[in-house]
């Protein structure tokens, strides 16, 4: 297990869910963006989560998901299995799933209600002994899990090794978390990563983004290298796409299907309802913001052509 959390450092991927026109699981694509995704040099998946638009998908099409990936991945990188569902029946089923599947790791979310509710519900899962269990405290509108429960958490249980935070404001609450356990819990910034350079500024491990792989891969690949003006300056030229895509989570799985379309990796854009509509000033901005992401795209390669 410590060996693969030493590997979890730089962009573990989340991905968007592609399906056929006739609302299947377009396997083919999926494939297609994994083996872009390692190329690019990803340290990681999870799969299925919140923007693969989880909450639509039934068990049997989770489990596709999870064996499609493990299998294009290979060993490779660790591959997060995506155990979040609304009772704690279907959570508990889904973490012995993903156990069964191979998945060195398995991610939860739970909600935040009070300490003994929470704690309750996070050693349930731990009970199965997932090889790591990821906790994903999201809370889009507060500061989600205390600092205290989670450092109390990660003493008393062996299987809790990482936690993504997704709250408001996140930056506090990295540093917060990282200095209560000591640096050792594992930490991960997602929600497309928003801070990404505050996050690594305070020592984040990992962040969870949809796409644009080689984008980020770069950021984060320049910065380790002691870069972080050119990394702070590529960073700054994605922030017109989160911009726009972080408005709500549908706007941004509407946006990286389209994304992921135009670059010939997914068959369609199709999405799952319900969600929210995407209107014809929302396409226009797609795509603009699609081209540009091409060009940053480009000049990318063109400046690692010349290295």
């Amino acid at each position: 297990m410590e060996k693969q959390l030493l590997e979890l450092r730089g962009i573990v991927t989340v991905l968007n869910t592609p399906f056929t026109e006739d609302d299947r699981i377009d396997v083919p694509s999926l494939r297609k963006n994994v083996r872009l995704a390692l190329a690019a040099g990803v340290a990681g998946f999870l799969v299925p989560a919140m923007a693969g638009e989880v909450d639509k998908l039934s068990e049997a099409e989770r489990e596709l998901l999870v064996q499609t990936v493990l299998a294009e991945v290979n060993g490779r990188v660790p591959v997060i299995g995506g155990a979040s569902a609304p009772t704690e029946g279907a959570r508990l089923r889904a973490t012995e799933s993903l156990i069964r599947l191979g998945c060195p790791g398995v991610l939860v979310s739970i909600p935040y209600e009070n300490d003994r509710q929470y704690e309750s519900a996070v050693r349930a899962v731990a009970e199965l002994h997932p090889p790591f269990l990821m906790l994903q405290d999201w809370d889009s509108h507060g500061y989600g899990v205390p600092v205290p429960l989670i450092a109390r958490l990660f003493q008393e249980i062996p299987e809790f090794r990482c936690l993504k935070i997704e709250v408001v404001p996140a930056g506090p609450k990295y540093t917060e978390v990282l200095e209560a356990t000591q640096g050792r819990l594992h930490v991960s910034g997602g929600w497309a990563v928003m801070q990404m350079i505050e996050a690594l500024d305070r020592g984040v491990h990992a962040f969870m983004p949809t796409g644009m792989h080689e984008i980020y891969t770069r950021i984060y690949d320049l910065y380790q290298r002691g870069n972080r003006d050119a990394a702070q300056s590529l960073f700054r030229e994605v922030l017109p796409v989160l911009a726009f895509s972080n408005q709500h989570l549908d706007i941004s799985i509407h946006f990286f299907k389209r994304l992921l379309h135009a670059q010939g990796i997914y068959t369609g854009p199709r999405v799952r309802p319900p969600i929210r509509p995407f209107d014809p000033v929302h396409e226009q901005t797609t795509r603009e913001l699609i081209a540009y992401v091409q060009e940053l795209l480009r000049d990318i390669g063109r400046k690692s052509s010349r290295l």
